[in-house]
């Protein structure tokens, strides 16, 4: 009975000391007679006392708030700049700084590697502020969040046509910033890799026989990404299929093709042998045939032009 007792009062103290319970809890926890009863009240009261502490709100200065955010951010803390830069924005909404830190805190997300927290929190900021001055750099950030998320092509390519989406709304909505000079850029390799899916399965079919559909994949890598780098394999992969098909006269036309706009490219040389059975020079600008008891003089001797 003493040793319960003690336990009592010692808990009692813990309990005053981590919850401040009131000096009225404690009479009523030192009137309990049962051991049982006592341990009962002692849960209950932990838990409806350590409920009953909250945080005090303590409202500070903006610039105290905001300049505390820029120094977890200079420190590399970028989710905890995220969560300093909210503050600014909860506890000064009518601020200047709140609009700011705003999209500051979409930028520590992106730099913590959470895009898609960041994409959120820039939806937001562009909804309301869409004519405020750094409004064009959440366009660009926003795509930026979907770019560096790109994947290997044998893998889903969501996300790299949500990039190619809000990389051409920066350029559509902002041709004349400094962001949409980088956007076109990427632009161009993003294309490129959703080019290079469609070659990778174009690839897969054809590696089943299965020619017609891997036709039908190569044929939209030409009809819609004619500016990107896989264009002259696409050809070379068509002239593969139609040979493959027995199609010899389709052959010869997309040879013509692929000679016309990549003379100098080694898809063509490729594609002149498997077409000819002769060999071909490639090497600054127009090749020259070199078959032997050749009396042509290139590419376009024996190619009909298609057109």
């Amino acid at each position: 009975m003493a040793r319960a007792l003690r336990f009592r009062r010692a808990a009692m103290v813990y309990l005053r000391r981590l919850c401040h319970v009131p000096h009225e809890i404690e009479e009523t926890m030192s009137r309990a007679t049962s051991g049982r009863l006592a341990a009962a009240i002692f849960a209950l009261l932990l838990l409806a006392a350590c409920a009953a502490k909250k945080d005090v709100y303590v409202e500070k200065p903006v610039d105290q708030l905001y300049n505390n955010a820029m120094d977890l951010l200079d420190q590399r803390d970028f989710q905890g700049a995220a969560k300093a830069f909210d503050q600014v924005d909860q506890q000064h909404p009518n601020s200047p700084w709140a609009t700011k830190a705003q999209l500051m805190s979409a930028f520590a997300l992106y730099q913590a590697d959470k895009q898609d927290q960041a994409v959120t929190e820039l939806d937001r900021f562009i909804q309301l502020h869409p004519a405020y001055k750094d409004t064009p750099y959440a366009y660009y950030l926003k795509a930026l969040c979907y770019y560096e998320q790109i994947a290997d092509v044998q893998r889903d390519q969501k996300i790299t046509q949500q990039a190619l989406t809000a990389l051409q709304e920066v350029v559509t909505r902002f041709p004349q910033s400094k962001y949409a000079r980088d956007a076109k850029f990427k632009i161009d390799l993003v294309r490129d890799q959703l080019a290079g899916k469609d070659m990778a399965i174009g690839r897969f079919y054809e590696q089943r026989h299965e020619y017609l559909a891997a036709i039908n994949r190569y044929h939209a890598v030409i009809d819609q990404y004619q500016t990107t780098s896989q264009v002259p394999e696409a050809l070379t992969r068509l002239i593969e299929c139609y040979k493959a098909l027995g199609l010899g006269d389709e052959a010869k036309k997309t040879a013509a093709v692929l000679g016309y706009n990549y003379p100098g490219s080694e898809w063509y040389a490729d594609s002149y042998t498997m077409v000819t059975g002769k060999t071909v020079a490639v090497a600054h600008g127009a090749p020259e045939a070199q078959a032997e008891g050749s009396g042509g003089s290139g590419w376009f001797d024996w190619v009909p032009w298609p057109f």
